[in-house]
């Protein structure tokens, strides 16, 4: 049987880094579900469309990445939350965690790092998922 790819939501507001980002989630076997350029987008794309992951920017016009993620976690607590953001400030990492973001990526990255930080997330998360 083949296995389901985890649905990944990709939220930026940099139109180049969300299709960085989508082609090497696809190289990597995962399935785009979606992508939205600001919070707003995302909140209403997660409640539609039940994504299994979403990679979030923190710094977006309108809604923050934060904001975004404290909505995300009070709705819809079973998906998973990984921080994809140019700010390495120790005190931003540590909010977005303490927040409920499984995973914090610092910009630039590269495409193992994405994937694997998505795959031990979901170790994380989800024992027993067909994910693992």
């Amino acid at each position: 049987m083949d296995e389901i790819p985890p649905r990944v939501l990709v939220v930026d507001d940099d139109k180049l880094m969300r299709e960085v980002l989508k082609a090497i989630l696809r190289s990597e076997k995962f399935a785009i579900s979606g992508e939205a350029t600001n919070g707003k987008t995302a909140l209403d794309h997660v409640a539609t469309h039940h994504p299994d992951i979403v990679c979030l920017d923190i710094n977006m016009a309108g809604m923050s990445g934060i904001d975004t993620l404290k909505a995300i976690r009070s709705a819809h607590p079973e998906v998973i939350v990984i921080m994809v953001s140019g700010d390495a400030s120790a005190t931003t990492v540590r909010e977005a965690v303490s927040l409920g973001a499984q995973g914090y990526i610092i910009k630039p990255f590269n495409a193992a790092r994405i994937a694997a930080s998505l795959r031990a997330a979901m170790r994380q998360t989800s024992v027993g998922s067909p994910f693992n």
